[in-house]
């Protein structure tokens, strides 16, 4: 495993082994867990060289808090990364990113960037696809790997690679869960006890809302959602919304042959986590 922290050295590697190999890439924000290790494993399947990028992206951040409380874990992610076998890993600092100007591009997703977190999080996704574009210009994949548990941000993704006309395929991985139910995600670390023994309701509130869809129309599901939340003594409730996979708009009336998703953010004292499944 080499590791770079400059855009320059690290591209003369890749050049270097390229040679018609395949790249998967992986871009992360580090404080790695098992669901970042799930992406390698399927990117080691299907690639012959595996890239990983470790960078707290700060123009994704719309509360500077949460930036500033970001879990970095440098040398356990290395370890981590060491001992599952990557090939390359990629730990840039903000100015060999941005050099002097931090600041967002502006895209336009459409109307899928502002639905959801869209909604609740100014100026996100033009953070997120500004680290993205940039990075898959400078490691040039053939395949990006994200996890389903930013769903939204995966389409996101898939239209930033549309729109700028990257040639680069989009692969989506299933959300990789703790034992008891809870998405893994590197804020889980930041929860409390108390709090963390109360997030796997989270996921357990999808599954009866899932179950509830078969028979019972959108806004009856979101309803039942969100008392359940109001009667949570920990568990604050910011969004549940039942969408089509595609547009991502909010169902008023299911249609056959369509693809819809239970989507919710929720509050674990001032930790945000998020979550969704397929219906």
């Amino acid at each position: 495993m080499k590791v770079f922290e400059s855009i320059l050295t690290l591209q003369e590697e890749i050049s270097s082994l390229k040679k018609n190999k395949s790249i998967g890439f992986i871009p992360t924000m580090g404080a790695l867990h098992k669901g970042h290790l799930s992406l390698i494993k399927r990117a080691q399947e299907e690639n012959d060289l595996v890239v990983v990028s470790i960078f707290v992206n700060p123009t994704q951040f719309d509360n500077k808090e949460d930036l500033d409380k970001y879990p970095i874990t440098i040398d356990s992610d290395l370890d981590l990364l060491k001992k599952v076998k990557c090939d390359i890993v990629f730990i840039p600092s903000v100015k060999e990113i941005y050099s002097k100007d931090i600041q967002s591009q502006s895209f336009d997703f459409g109307g899928i960037a502002h639905e959801m977190e869209g909604k609740f999080r100014d100026g996100h996704f033009d953070g997120v696809g500004t680290i993205v574009k940039r990075l898959f210009e400078i490691v040039k994949p053939g395949k990006g790997y994200f996890g389903e548990k930013d769903f939204q941000q995966l389409q996101i993704i898939k239209k930033l690679v549309e729109i700028e006309n990257l040639p680069i395929e989009i692969v989506g991985c299933e959300i990789f869960r703790e034992k008891d139910g809870l998405a893994m995600s590197s804020r889980n670390t930041r929860l409390t006890p108390e709090y963390r023994k109360a997030a796997p309701f989270i996921y357990k509130t999808l599954k009866k809302a899932k179950k509830k869809f078969g028979t019972k129309n959108a806004v009856k599901v979101t309803k039942w959602v969100e008392k359940k939340f109001e009667k949570h003594p920990l568990l604050k409730l910011e969004y549940f919304v039942i969408a089509n996979e595609k547009d991502l708009k909010t169902v008023i009336k299911k249609e056959k042959n369509q693809h819809y998703r239970a989507f919710l953010a929720v509050f674990a004292g001032e930790i945000r986590l998020i979550d969704n499944i397929g219906l």
